[in-house]
C-alpha cells in the first residue's frame, strides 16, 4: 500500500507572519482591556446605572363636596383643564330650596331678637315703675306709724298700708326676676350679634356653600384622566369622578438593588432617558431615597421571621427631581419607563435628608372666594329686618 500523506512543511517567513499577527491581536485585546479599565476608574465605578425606573407624580381625584346628581360634565379624558375651570354641575333645587329657608331663618331670628332687646326694656321700665310705687308705699307707711298712737289712724287702715308696702316690694322682686331673664337675651351683644342671629348666619353660611359646590371646579391645573362620571348619576361626598395630573410636577423612582445603595446622595447629578422620547436626554438630581422597600408598604408585607426564609435582594426606590424646563418641553407621563445613570462621583452629601424641604409646596386657591359674596347677603338680610336699627338700652 501506498501511504497518500503529505507532509505539509512550514516555512520560515509563514511562522513570522503568524507572530506579527498574534503581536498584533494581543495588542489589540491589550489595549481594549486598558482602555476599559482606564474608562472604569475615570467614569464607570462613579455611576450607578438601573432601567427599572417609572415616572410618577401627583393624582388629584376630584369628589364632590356634597351629594347630588350629575346634570352637567364640560369635560373628558386627555384635555387640559385650569384651576377654576367649571368642570361639572350638580342640580340645585334641593340647595336652592335650603337656601331660601336659611334666609327665611336669619330673618325672622333678626326679628325675635329685635323683640328680645324690646322685651328687656320694658321689663327695665317696669322694674323702674315697681320701685317708686314702693318708694311711695313706704313712705305713705312710715307717715302713718307716729299717727297709731293719736288715734288719728285706725289699726286696720295701718294694716292696710302694711300690706301696700309687701305687695309693692312683692312687685318689684317680681320684675327684678323678669328683666334677669329678659337680659340673659340680650346682655352683652348687639343685635347682629346675637348667639340666636350668629346661629342663623352660621347655617345661612352653610347653606350658601352648598349651592356654591353645585358647581364643581378644577383645583389645579392639568390634564383630566379615569372620568368615571355620567349624567344624571348620583354622586356622593366619597365617590371619585374623575383624575387630573399636573405633568409640570412629575418625578422619576429609580429602584435601586440594596447592594448598589453605598454610593448614593442626596442632590448627585442624575442622566435620565425615557423610551418614549428617543434620542432626548432628561437631567436632575437625587430628590432623596424612600424611607423603606416596596414590599414593606405592600398589602401583605413578607413574615421572615416565621417558615423558611429565602433571601430576596431588595430594591429601594429613589426619587429623582426632573428639570422643569425640560419637562415644560417634553412632559412626562405617569408610569413610563426611563433609564437612570446616577453621577456619584460627589459623595459629600447624605443618603438622606436632614432638613426640612420648604421648596414643595402643592396647594389650590379654586375654593378661595366660595363665601366671598354671602357676607354682602347677610347684611343685607340684617338691615330689611331692622331698617332703624333702633336697639333699646339695656341697663346693667
Amino acid at each position: 500500500m501506498t501511504d497518500n500523506t503529505q507532509e505539509i512543511s512550514v516555512t520560515p517567513a509563514t511562522l513570522h507572519k503568524r507572530k506579527i499577527a498574534m503581536l498584533v491581536l494581543g495588542s489589540i485585546f491589550l489595549s481594549i482591556a486598558l482602555l476599559w479599565i482606564l474608562y472604569w476608574l475615570i467614569w464607570l465605578r462613579f455611576e450607578a446605572y438601573t432601567d427599572d425606573a417609572y415616572v410618577n407624580g401627583n393624582m388629584v381625584q376630584l369628589m364632590s363636596q356634597i351629594p347630588g346628581t350629575v346634570v352637567e360634565i364640560h369635560t373628558d379624558a386627555t384635555q387640559l383643564v385650569t384651576a377654576g375651570q367649571v368642570l361639572i354641575k350638580l342640580d340645585r333645587a334641593d340647595y336652592a330650596v335650603a337656601m331660601q329657608r336659611a334666609k327665611a331663618n336669619l330673618a325672622q331670628s333678626v326679628r325675635q331678637v329685635r323683640q328680645y332687646f324690646a322685651n328687656a326694656a320694658q321689663a327695665q321700665q317696669n322694674v323702674i315703675l315697681d320701685k317708686a310705687n314702693l318708694v311711695k308705699a313706704q313712705l305713705d307707711l312710715q307717715r302713718r306709724v307716729g299717727l297709731v298712737g293719736d288715734r288719728a289712724v285706725s289699726r286696720e287702715e295701718m294694716q292696710h298700708y302694711k300690706t301696700a308696702v309687701e305687695a309693692a316690694e312683692a312687685s318689684y322682686n317680681v320684675s327684678l326676676h323678669s328683666l334677669d331673664a329678659a337680659r340673659a337675651l340680650v346682655e352683652n351683644s348687639h343685635l347682629y350679634t346675637n348667639p340666636l342671629v350668629e346661629l342663623a348666619k352660621s347655617e345661612l353660611k352653610t347653606a350658601y356653600l352648598n349651592l356654591q359646590r353645585t358647581t364643581i371646579v378644577a383645583p389645579i391645573t392639568g390634564y383630566v384622566a379615569k372620568r368615571n362620571v355620567q349624567p344624571g348619576e348620583q354622586v356622593s361626598m366619597n365617590s371619585v369622578m374623575l383624575a387630573i395630573i399636573p405633568l409640570v410636577n412629575t418625578w422619576v423612582d429609580a429602584n435601586y438593588k440594596e447592594s448598589s445603595l453605598n454610593n448614593l446622595r442626596v442632590n448627585q447629578p442624575v442622566t435620565l432617558y425615557a423610551d418614549a422620547y428617543p434620542g432626548i436626554t432628561y437631567h436632575g438630581k437625587v430628590a432623596g431615597l424612600n424611607a423603606g422597600t416596596g414590599s414593606v408598604f405592600s398589602l401583605l408585607p413578607p413574615q421572615n421571621a416565621t417558615g423558611n426564609w429565602i433571601k430576596i435582594v431588595q430594591r429601594l426606590p429613589v426619587r429623582i427631581s426632573l428639570n422643569a424646563d425640560e419637562l415644560q418641553k417634553n412632559p412626562l407621563q405617569l408610569g413610563l419607563s426611563m433609564r437612570v445613570t446616577v453621577q456619584t462621583k460627589d459623595r459629600s452629601g447624605t443618603r438622606m435628608q436632614k432638613t426640612r424641604d420648604q421648596q414643595f409646596n402643592l396647594c389650590t386657591t379654586a375654593y378661595a372666594k366660595q363665601l366671598a359674596n354671602v357676607e354682602h347677603l347677610i347684611n343685607k338680610i340684617l338691615q330689611e329686618n331692622s331698617p332703624d336699627m333702633f336697639l333699646p338700652r339695656v341697663v346693667t
